[in-house]
C-alpha cells in the first residue's frame, strides 16, 4: 500500500492531524505527518510534493487554518490527490481557510473536506488508495457495515424509549 503524506502548516494543526491518523491506525494505513508553511518554510512544502509520488506515496492530506494556501501549494507541485483539511482558528472560525482550500483554480484540483474534517480526509484518503488496493476496499466497505450497525443499535434504543 502507497503511504499517506499529511502535511499540517502548523504544530497548532496537531489533534485535527490526530482524528486521521487514529483512522489510519485503524486501518494499518502507512503515512508520514510532517509540519511544513505555505508561507513560511514554501522550499520544503514545495520539494515535499515534488517527490511525494518518488517518495512512495499515494495520496497527500494538507491541514491549515486562515490564508490556508498550504493544500493549493502542495497540489500546484503534484498530480497525486490532495486533500485538504481547513482548520478552524482566526475570527473567521475556519470559514477563511474553507474558502481559501475549496477556491482553486482549474487545473489545480484540491478535493475538500469540513473545516477540522480530519477523520473525513483519512477515509478520503484511503477510498482513493482502495481503487486499487482490494484488500483496502473490503476493510472499508467493512467499516461501512460496522458503522451501519451502530446506527441501526441506536435506533432500537431510542424506538424503544419514545414509541410505547
Amino acid at each position: 500500500m502507497k503511504k499517506i503524506g499529511i502535511v499540517m502548516g502548523s504544530d497548532s494543526d496537531l489533534p485535527i492531524v490526530r482524528k486521521a491518523t487514529s483512522i489510519l491506525d485503524s486501518f494499518e494505513a502507512p503515512y508520514e505527518v510532517h509540519v511544513y508553511s505555505a508561507h513560511r518554510t514554501p522550499v520544503e512544502a514545495r520539494d515535499f510534493a515534488l517527490h511525494a509520488r518518488e517518495n512512495g506515496f499515494g495520496a497527500i492530506i494538507a491541514v491549515a487554518g486562515m490564508a490556508a494556501h498550504l493544500a493549493g501549494a502542495l497540489a500546484a507541485n503534484t498530480t497525486l490527490p490532495v486533500i485538504g483539511i481547513p482548520a478552524e482558528s482566526g475570527p473567521l472560525s475556519g470559514m477563511d481557510a474553507l474558502l481559501s482550500t475549496v477556491q482553486m483554480p482549474t487545473g489545480i484540483p484540491v478535493a475538500t473536506v469540513a473545516v477540522n474534517g480530519g477523520g473525513n480526509a483519512a477515509l478520503l484518503a484511503l477510498q482513493i488508495l482502495a481503487v486499487s488496493d482490494a484488500d483496502l476496499a473490503a476493510k472499508l466497505d467493512a467499516k461501512r457495515a460496522s458503522d451501519a450497525d451502530g446506527v441501526r443499535a441506536k435506533n432500537v434504543a431510542v424506538e424503544a424509549e419514545f414509541n410505547h
